[in-house]
């Protein structure tokens, strides 16, 4: 089991693509085909998955309707776990042992944490909140930068040295010995796909979420406005 290096498995248009992304291509089809397998078969199995995932979500995301952030919370949180475990099999390697791979997730994180958060409060409505005020605008980027790099960090860091400490331990005792150590394997890459989600989830809460102090004056203002409304119609 390679886990320090993965090499290139062919060109595209002159750009290499590793054998990482060749797994996260085949790990894609293969969760797609899974689920369209269940749905058929047994639909109570995705209907528990999705609850699940509802449950991790909602307990961080306070919004009064969670499905619009299913479909990429959720296939995010399937993915990495399947990638985190794919190493488990012989021969193969986790997608997510690769740096490359956790620093695109970790994009698709921060650029869904903006567009949620303007598709909710609208564009400039968003932009004013990002900073206020304007003054620590730089420091907002830079801690939004700052996290994203953590996230795929802290993924990376975790899945590849536990892949690199069962391939060393295997490589020494092939027999019973690394049993634990792959136990352990399995349940960090749980528990990562976890926390990434959790993570996510929280970013996405920060852009989305609705002070009280807003939400009053938004209430305020939408009587005014029906006031004058009455007003202009009485006249």
């Amino acid at each position: 089991m390679n886990v320090l290096t993965h090499p290139i498995a062919f060109y595209l248009l002159g750009l290499p693509v590793r054998s990482t992304v060749v797994m996260t291509w085949i790990l894609m089809v293969v969760i797609v085909l899974l689920v369209l397998l269940i749905k058929k078969t047994n639909p109570a199995i995705l209907e528990t998955i999705i609850e699940f995932i509802l449950n991790i979500v909602g307990d961080v995301l306070n919004v009064d309707n969670l499905y619009p952030y299913l479909s990429l919370l959720g296939s995010l949180f399937i993915f990495l776990i399947s990638a985190n475990l794919l190493s488990l099999l012989p021969g193969l390697t986790s997608p997510t042992a690769d740096l490359n791979t956790t620093i695109a997730l970790s994009l698709i994180v921060f650029f869904s944490v903006h567009y949620f958060g303007m598709l909710k409060k609208g564009v400039w409505g968003y932009l004013k909140t990002v900073a206020d005020p304007i003054f620590l605008l730089p420091l907002e980027v830079i801690g939004q930068i700052s996290r994203s790099v953590a996230l795929a960090l802290r993924l990376f860091g975790n899945i590849m040295s536990g892949d690199l400490i069962v391939a060393i331990i295997f490589s020494i005792v092939p027999l019973i010995v690394p049993l634990p150590l792959i136990t352990l394997s399995m349940v960090t890459g749980v528990v990562q796909a976890y926390i990434f989600i959790t993570l996510a989830t929280l970013y996405i809460a920060s852009a989305v979420e609705i002070s009280q102090a807003d939400e009053d004056g938004r209430k305020t203002r939408k009587k005014l406005f029906r006031r004058k409304e009455v007003t202009n119609g009485k006249s």
